[in-house]
């Protein structure tokens, strides 16, 4: 996961979104959660993704990189709302 440490935190940070925001309960507060982690994924030093897809790669749990798109599209549509 070090090959691109803003897309390691990024693919992370979608997948724990994208995964709580598939569960029914999880549905509720989605909008607040993809806000509070990605804030704090930012706070914690941790960049946006770089679009070099070197975290994919590397992943040892095979992430893939369209839930970063995800987590983006959940992050807009809650920050406009």
């Amino acid at each position: 996961m070090a090959a691109c440490p803003n897309g390691s935190a990024m693919l992370f940070t979608a997948a724990k979104v994208t995964h709580l925001a598939s569960l029914p309960q999880g549905r509720v507060e989605a909008g607040r959660r993809v806000c509070v982690m990605t804030e704090e994924m930012l706070r914690q030093g941790f960049g946006n993704c770089s679009n070099h897809y070197e975290c994919q790669a590397a992943c040892p749990k095979g992430i893939k990189v369209r839930f970063i798109a995800k987590l983006n599209r959940e992050f807009i549509k809650a920050a406009v709302k």
